[in-house]
């Protein structure tokens, strides 16, 4: 299960950090904790948005590929979302936008394989989302496999303001775990998804999962992807999540080493070349820490990230926990949206068990971490599928994907210093 604790940080590497997390003159704030003397919600509310910036709905389990690392427990289910499932969250949407003017709220479109619906069923989806979409209050984003776009997808995305974004591991041998049903290779489809999409001037935004395979081969990796012609290039580093349990993981040494690697190779990029998602969130960091003082409190609470599923049902804080069973939280089910408004569904949301954990983890996080500031105590799902619990505050997740970016570029600064 979970790997073992490395341990605990270097003065040295305690230093190096400093460097990153103090560059902004030193800024933080604390939300408040327990001993603040408020209850549940006050303490949920001052760690998490009282609306969501993002919907995640998932019109399918099924996918039509078959990855090895896939973290999805229902992927052959072929049931799709009933209309009346979107017609109540567009409902409730029209409650959670923000003012005309402000960041649209985003509906991303994610889970097995979206595309299998087929354009007729997912543009009946849609249409109830439609205007506010036109209102611009509203925007769409789906993440696909690209094994099924075509000149009609092309046209719905365009049609429908999406922003695509797409799953690929790398060149071939760094894609062999993307197979198909039958155990193929998906690669030669995914490319060509790919170039259908570059070749309706469709922007896309390119994933890939980061696993121990690939994390030595930062150059290559980071090579093809930009050479597909993407906006944006996001590394999920491999984790314990949903079913995918049974392999081992990046260690953060190793992470350190990719990071410092990929850090060095977007500075060798012209301008005009993609970026890198998770170094752009640390530059925003570091910008909003320096600028953005008075609202900074408000800007960091965690999106709620309500996931709703096919049948309705809502999952807070983590899409990956929809479909997963444990009794001692309810298998997480957080309402429907069949049986009340999204908006009560959220208001609730501090009376959930596992979401008054995640408080607790939170609050731990925050007396005994050192990256508190920057990360805000990262992602709930990981938490459970490393420790089945949410209590917990490091996790391997946290060490890869949240501290070795930081200690890269505290490495990179200090040896350019010295120099």
């Amino acid at each position: 299960m979970a790997a073992d604790r490395p341990p605990r940080h270097t003065p040295e590497q305690r230093r190096r950090r400093a460097e990153i997390l103090s560059a902004a003159s030193g800024f933080t704030d604390r939300a408040p904790t327990p001993s603040d003397g408020g209850g549940v919600m006050s303490r949920y509310f001052s760690r998490v948005d009282a609306r969501p910036r993002n919907l995640v709905m998932q019109p399918t389990g099924f996918c039509n590929l078959d990855c090895t690392y896939c973290y999805l427990p229902n992927r052959n289910d072929k049931t799709p979302m009933p209309v009346e499932v979107s017609e109540a969250v567009a409902r409730s949407a029209a409650a959670l936008v923000g003012p005309a003017g402000s960041k649209p709220l985003g509906v991303i479109w994610h889970a097995g394989e979206p595309l299998a619906l087929g354009t007729r069923r997912f543009t009946e989806l849609l249409q109830p989302f439609e205007s506010l979409r036109q209102a611009g209050r509203l925007e769409h984003a789906i993440q696909t496999n690209a094994t099924l776009i075509n000149d009609d997808w092309c046209d719905l995305f365009t049609n429908h303001g999406f922003r695509v974004g797409v799953s690929i591991d790398g060149p071939p041998d760094l894609s062999a775990r993307r197979v198909d049903r039958r155990g193929r290779p998906a690669f030669d489809r995914i490319l060509r998804g790919i170039d259908k999409l570059r070749e309706r001037e469709v922007p896309f935004s390119l994933i890939a999962v980061v696993s121990r395979e690939s994390i030595t081969h930062p150059g290559p990796l980071m090579d093809f992807l930009a050479d597909l012609g993407p906006v944006n290039i996001g590394l999920n580093i491999e984790e314990y999540e949903g079913v995918n349990t049974g392999r081992t993981p990046p260690t953060r040494e190793e992470a350190l080493t990719f990071w410092r690697r990929v850090i060095g190779w977007t500075r060798r990029q012209p301008a005009d070349a993609p970026s890198v998602r998770e170094l752009d969130r640390l530059g925003r960091y570091l910008r909003m820490t320096r600028t953005q003082r008075d609202d900074r409190a408000e800007r960091s609470r965690i999106d709620p990230l309500p996931t709703i599923s096919k049948n309705g049902d809502v999952y807070l804080l983590s899409p990956e926990l929809a479909g997963i069973n444990d009794q001692a939280y309810q298998d997480f089910r957080a309402g429907n949206v069949l049986e009340q408004p999204l908006t009560a569904i959220l208001d609730g949301a501090y009376r959930l068990r596992y979401v008054e954990e995640f408080l607790d983890g939170l609050d731990e996080c925050e007396l005994t971490c050192e990256f508190f500031d920057y990360c805000r105590g990262s992602q709930a799902g990981n938490r459970y599928f490393e420790h089945h619990t949410f209590t917990k505050s490091e996790t391997n997740y946290c060490r890869v994907a949240e501290q070795a970016p930081v200690l890269a570029l505290a490495d990179i600064i200090h040896q350019e210093e010295s120099a």
